[in-house]
């Protein structure tokens, strides 16, 4: 294994280009859609006889639907729950060392109450992610 600052400044080199990357993605695609969205108005412009309705259509489509948006949502809670499962993962190792390396008694106490406002929201965050789990899924079936 190499020396450790060199792993993670390629472990840093990486997660920046991995960040640029998700952001040029994004970027690129706004600016896609816009050109779509100019060579549509360019298309339709010499075409006198469109409806109002016609016209309509593609904004509808473009819109997305309730459960579209609900699963976007759930999404987002599972990252929450994710990133929260790995705070937990943490605070226990930092109490390790408070508590046993450092023999910081008034601190080990703090972090255990941190730890335990964390492993409560982890407990509801999960009941929450099941709960609109299953109307998603319901509303899925329904649709």
């Amino acid at each position: 294994m190499g020396d450790p600052r060199n792993v993670a400044h390629a472990k840093k080199v990486s997660q920046e280009k991995h960040h640029k990357d998700k952001h040029a993605s994004k970027a690129g695609s706004v600016s896609s859609q816009r050109a779509k969205a100019v060579q549509t108005e360019k298309k339709a412009a010499p075409v006198a006889e469109s409806t109002a309705a016609e016209s309509a259509k593609p904004t509808q489509a473009v819109e997305p639907t309730q459960l579209e948006k609900s699963l976007v949502v759930l999404s987002k809670l599972k990252e929450l729950e994710f990133h929260s499962r790995a705070n937990i993962e943490k605070l226990a190792e930092l109490s390790l060392t408070i508590e046993e390396e450092l023999k910081q008694k008034p601190f080990a106490e703090a972090i255990g109450a941190v730890y335990a406002a964390q492993n409560a929201f982890q407990s509801k965050i999960l009941k929450l992610i099941e709960d609109y789990e299953a109307e998603c899924t319901r509303s899925s079936g329904s649709a």
